[in-house]
């Protein structure tokens, strides 16, 4: 069974007094450069490494960071970790993930156990489900650090990092309309996520700005986010079926982009022929698809980045924070031949 060393070890080894010990692996200028040496000289030797869980407990900190995501597969959050690792190991800290699989239950579960962990704080992107936030609202009234990333929670107050989800829809349904379609479809998250809500005003926006009348049959909300095929297979097969089908599919996420490629193939309508699809996601391999996939791709790796620079500032705070940011990113839309007519 492995057994790691300790400082009373090395103290009894040495003969010294484990505080000797301490103070010499601390650096402190209270012990003789020649014990300095001894120790640090044997502590290499043995390949000492300090306890992380008793360093936590001493100082109250145990420099872990914990993320809550729907899912690590997903191409956008898979970058988002990315970001969010990038600047955490950097600053000392260790990053912990937990995935909801768009479960409301799952996400209290795995916050309950990220704070058993004794995190020093939170970034949390909310599940589909996610209609009660009281845990996040408890835990921000008693002064913990928490972060909200992609999918934010509207009344809470505390820092933020959204994509200009807006902008991103508008801009996604308006080259669709400019490519000469009218009849467009929206493939959506549930509606108790905000980014539903936004992605879904850009995409009325847009239909109004070029005098398109809003039709809501042609909205199709997939509660599951698209981690369930038959889901977001019904959804498209209703519309699909319409006496006056869409001309064109606008979706609204990362899952729902990917999931609907595959299903219309399955079904053997053709893209752009048959109905047009453009949509979010942050996939890489969308460009190399037949025919290349019309893209709203998100800053994810930026947002990650941000998210944690902020939930680390509040982190190692010497006051309470009581001022929090909203940091509203840009997102960036590529036209390739899926949203074309032929």
């Amino acid at each position: 069974m492995f057994k790691s060393v300790t400082i009373k070890d090395i103290a009894k080894a040495l003969g010294v007094s484990t505080s000797t010990v301490s103070r010499a692996l601390n650096g402190s200028y209270e012990i003789g450069t020649e014990t300095k040496k001894l120790v640090l000289e044997y502590a290499e030797k043995i390949n000492y490494r300090p306890n992380p869980i008793a360093l936590s407990l001493k100082e109250q900190k145990s420099h872990s960071i914990g993320v809550v995501v729907c899912e690590v597969a997903n191409d956008y959050f898979s970058q988002a970790i990315n970001g969010i690792e990038s600047i955490a190991y950097n600053r000392g800290y260790h990053v912990i993930i937990t995935q909801t699989h768009e479960s409301f239950d799952r996400e209290t579960a795995n916050v309950k156990h990220l704070l058993s962990r004794h995190v020093d704080g939170l970034l949390v992107s909310l599940s589909a489900q996610t209609t009660d936030t009281l845990q996040y609202q408890d835990l921000l009234e008693k002064g913990f650090p928490i972060v909200f990333f992609d999918r934010a929670a509207p009344g809470l107050n505390t820092h933020k990092v959204i994509a200009n989800n807006f902008k991103g829809a508008f801009d996604a349904t308006e080259a669709l309309i400019k490519a000469g379609f009218a009849k467009i479809a929206h493939l959506t998250n549930s509606k108790n996520l905000l980014i539903s809500l936004e992605r879904l005003e850009g995409y009325k926006a847009a239909l109004h700005e070029y005098g398109i009348e809003f039709n809501p049959a042609f909205v199709k909300h997939c509660d599951h986010g698209g981690m369930i095929q038959g889901e977001v297979e019904l959804a498209l097969k209703e519309l699909l079926s319409m006496d006056v089908p869409p001309q064109a599919i606008f979706s609204g996420s990362d899952r729902l982009t990917i999931s609907s490629i595959s299903i219309l193939k399955k079904m053997g309508i053709k893209i752009p022929q048959d109905v047009a699809l453009a949509g979010f996601t942050n996939s890489d391999v969308v460009q190399l698809f037949d025919p290349p996939l019309t893209v709203v791709r998100q800053p994810a790796f930026q947002i990650g980045q941000m998210a944690t620079e902020m939930l680390i500032k509040t982190i190692e705070s010497k006051w309470p924070v009581y001022e929090f940011n909203t940091e509203k990113v840009d997102v960036e839309l590529i036209v390739r031949s899926s949203s074309q007519k032929n």
